[in-house]
């Protein structure tokens, strides 16, 4: 019954010319859900995985978008989510505070790393919300492993090489780590303060999106758990692109959110004085994972 960047670090050129906003670097005061009751490192897949826990409840996974970190991508988000469900936040391969290793990055591996971190934690299912990167990661978990999942919030995904503007590939071949946004260097050097791992992880993310193939429609029309397709008006994934992935997926939700790439959860990059947009997403979220799924 029917009711989107791929890659934040990789579009920030792209993204610059659609938004003409004043970035702050504006970081809400701790609170009980703001910091994780648990934190540390899992050996997956032979890399060492960061990850975080917060609050109780239904486990919701949190899968970043590329060239980010927990933080920068759902740090505004956490003490708003953790406060009715437990989050498994985690750093994928090459990125944060999770060691690499001698092969290119995929969504497949990432998806293989997730939901073998998930088995070690004892977690037999889960909600999935995967931003940009994180959600076409979040969508080969529900492909690879369907078991794994319950619900899925895919924000700014990306499954088919058109859902990117005209000229996307050809300015991704020209990608160069000195027009990566600053808050997120910064942020990835906070955590891990190694200058070559930065490069590591910018020049791998490239490769990854340059490498990217369509997911088949096959294999998008199999997936049978309840997805929340969300994507901005101004968003580096055409609106277009979310709307035929809504199609593709049997059992699925769109909303299109005024705004840009990740303004919708506060992803840190689009801050600005003022920012409150996730105070009426995030409750659009919640109502979306707690409603009873229709029986099929």
């Amino acid at each position: 019954m029917k009711t989107f960047t791929i890659y934040t670090a990789a579009i920030w050129l792209l993204l610059s010319s659609f938004n003409d906003i004043q970035q702050v670097s504006t970081t809400p005061p701790p609170t009980k859900d703001s910091l994780p009751a648990t934190h540390g490192y899992a050996d997956v897949n032979g890399i060492k995985m960061y990850y975080e826990i917060y609050g109780e409840g239904k486990p919701l996974v949190l899968l970043h978008g590329g060239g980010s970190t927990i933080q920068t991508t759902f740090g505004r988000v956490i003490p708003l989510l953790a406060q009715h469900r437990q989050l498994i936040a985690v750093e994928l391969q090459a990125h944060g505070r999770t060691s690499d290793r001698a092969k290119d990055l995929s969504f497949e591996q990432d998806a293989d790393d997730v939901a073998t971190l998930l088995q070690q934690l004892h977690i037999n299912k889960a909600d999935f919300f995967g931003f940009s990167n994180g959600g076409t990661t979040t969508l080969q978990v529900a492909i690879r492993h369907p078991a794994i999942v319950d619900k899925m919030v895919l924000g700014s995904a990306l499954c088919k090489r058109n859902g990117m503007p005209p000229g996307f590939w050809d300015f991704m071949k020209q990608a160069q780590l000195s027009n990566m946004p600053a808050e997120l260097k910064t942020a990835y050097l906070q955590v891990t303060p190694n200058a070559a791992g930065l490069q590591n992880m910018h020049d791998k993310d490239v490769k990854r999106v340059l490498n990217f193939r369509d997911i088949p429609d096959e294999q998008l029309k199999a997936i049978h758990a309840p997805a929340l397709i969300i994507v901005a008006d101004q968003d580096a994934i055409q609106p277009e692109h979310a709307i035929a992935m809504h199609r593709l997926l049997a059992h699925s939700a769109l909303a299109i959110i005024p705004g840009v790439h990740g303004e919708y959860i506060e992803e840190i990059t689009t801050l600005t004085a003022g920012s409150h947009e996730a105070d009426y997403v995030i409750p659009m979220v919640e109502r979306f994972l707690d409603k009873e799924k229709a029986k099929r």
